[in-house]
């Protein structure tokens, strides 16, 4: 027998969209209030060598750029990101949704991943640098051991939601495992998939400027560590919001319509 699902029609955009031009408007009218405020008190302090005016940090970001410094740190960041980010999704929904679909499975692995969700960051990445040393693949992998857990946990109640009904059917009319994957399980756990990778983004990142600044020779972390050590919160500043601003486009480009995309088909 053979096997064919037609795709559901998806609405079009409205104006719930998180990135129509409104909610542009919005998002540039409360980025420039907090950058009038922060003029402000970096006015009203009257020390820039402890708060420098956006002035400064723009013109401290635009002197890194011309160098080439910024972007070559800035790469070496969004790399270990990416490759923390791609290991971290794999395993942890693996982990995820064979613990959402075998209860046993998860009621032997709750404790851990429950274990795993309360390890400190920090603990983390000294025990990889001291059991694995000042590598590229310590620094990677603590970033993915603490995404992992969060990863997981997300994709164990996504795979808890699936329509038994449809597995069912699935059985019922034979439909190939391959089919089977693509038109009924994928579709219904794609919207927690990108909410995972969405959360986990926001918090790779950070962990990735800590492993930097503990043991990596360059990156954003690296850099703000040479400059914490000068007390040169200018730079300080000017690499951490270049970075923020790298992290806010890939959210309004890629994360928020991607899991837009996932979730088209619960629209009504």
């Amino acid at each position: 027998m053979t096997w064919s699902a037609k795709r559901p029609r998806c609405p079009r955009a409205s104006s719930t969209n998180p990135v129509s031009e409104g909610n542009f408007r919005i998002a540039g009218a409360s980025l420039f209030g907090l950058i009038v405020f922060w003029w402000a008190a970096a006015v009203i302090a009257g020390r820039p060598d402890l708060l420098p005016t956006p002035l400064e940090v723009g013109g401290a970001i635009a002197s890194e750029a011309a160098d080439g410094d910024l972007f070559f740190h800035l790469f070496a960041t969004l790399a270990r990101v990416l490759a923390a980010f791609l290991i971290a999704m794999a395993v942890g929904s693996f982990i995820g949704i064979v613990m959402g679909m075998r209860r046993r499975v998860d009621r032997w692995g709750d404790p851990l991943l429950v274990t795993a969700l309360n390890l400190p960051a920090l603990v983390t990445i000294v025990l990889c640098y001291i059991w694995i040393g000042l590598t590229e693949v310590a620094a990677v992998t603590a970033v993915a051991i603490n995404k992992i857990p969060l990863v997981a946990t997300v994709m164990r109640e996504g795979a808890r939601t699936l329509d038994r009904d449809l597995s069912d059917m699935a059985s019922v009319f034979e439909m190939p495992p391959g089919k089977r994957l693509r038109h009924i399980i994928i579709p219904q756990l794609a919207p927690h998939f990108a909410a995972a990778a969405r959360t986990g983004v926001a918090l790779i990142w950070k962990i990735v400027l800590v492993v930097e600044f503990l043991g990596r020779s360059n990156g954003v972390g690296f850099q703000i560590h040479l400059h914490f050590q000068n007390f040169d919160v200018t730079q300080v500043l000017a690499y951490s919001l270049s970075f923020v601003a790298v992290m806010i486009a890939i959210e309004l480009m890629i994360l928020q319509p991607w899991q837009r995309h996932a979730a088209r088909w619960r629209l009504s």
